[in-house]
């Protein structure tokens, strides 16, 4: 008799994420707030998944959970599977930098900053020497036509290149999953529809991992996944991994 695979034909790809009874919870007494409760999802290398929800729903938790931007309270959480509750300290960092890119609505470019100079930010933390960082830093930029504002201080770009700068920051050190923030909430409709291309042109044509936070349904629905959060509870995946 054949033993199943553990990977369905569904999924080509392993989970390169596995939540499993996540609980997030903030304040304590009568000013306790449950963010999450009762958390469990696969997400599958090379997927494009977005997380819907209202305000204070807990999609943002969820997000800085998987991102080991913040701890669960309980349950775990599987990184390529490694258990993330053995990443203490410089090993976390590390593994942060290394395996993950951030996009974020509010940009986090320091303005008196060439756009270079914040790029290559996320090398300088690796330890990366200063030729190599230059060198990729000006490759990124390259790939989403801003090398020819590498030398501009960030101060003085527009939203929409702005936006492109940080995702230059998010690919130099190559990372396998790529986390935004509502990546086009402060962007024109035509500089956001440019946005959400690249994005999802990394994701498709280089097979990075995209985890999209939106309140944008027409930006949900061009991801492979979407699931929706309501009081810190996961109710409807598309997947169908969880029942609403």
């Amino acid at each position: 008799m054949t033993t199943p695979s553990p990977v369905t034909s569904r999924h080509a790809r392993p989970a390169i994420i596995s939540a499993h009874d996540v609980h997030k919870s903030y304040g304590t007494g009568q000013n306790r707030f449950d963010a999450l409760t009762d958390v469990s999802l696969d997400i599958h290398e090379g997927q494009s998944l977005a997380i819907v929800g209202k305000s204070g729903s807990g999609k943002s938790t969820l997000m800085h959970v998987l991102a080991l931007l913040d701890a669960p309270d309980s349950g775990s959480l599987i990184l390529d599977g490694a258990d993330t509750r053995d990443l203490r300290g410089k090993k976390l960092n590390r593994t942060r930098n290394k395996t993950f890119g951030f996009v974020f609505q509010q940009f986090f470019l320091t303005g008196s900053n060439t756009v270079l100079e914040n790029v290559i930010l996320p090398m300088k933390i690796a330890g990366i020497g200063r030729a190599e960082r230059r060198r990729r830093g000006l490759a990124a930029l390259a790939q989403l036509e801003l090398d020819d504002k590498a030398k501009n201080k960030a101060v003085n770009l527009s939203g929409g290149q702005k936006q492109r700068a940080v995702i230059a920051r998010a690919l130099v050190n190559n990372p396998r999953i790529i986390f935004a923030d509502e990546p086009t909430g402060n962007l024109d409709s035509n500089t956001g529809q440019t946005v959400e291309d690249i994005l999802f042109t990394l994701n498709r044509e280089h097979g990075i991992t995209l985890i999209v936070v939106t309140h944008d349904e027409e930006l949900a629905a061009r991801c492979d996944r979407r699931i929706q959060i309501r009081d810190g509870r996961i109710v409807e995946d598309s997947d169908g991994e969880v029942a609403a």
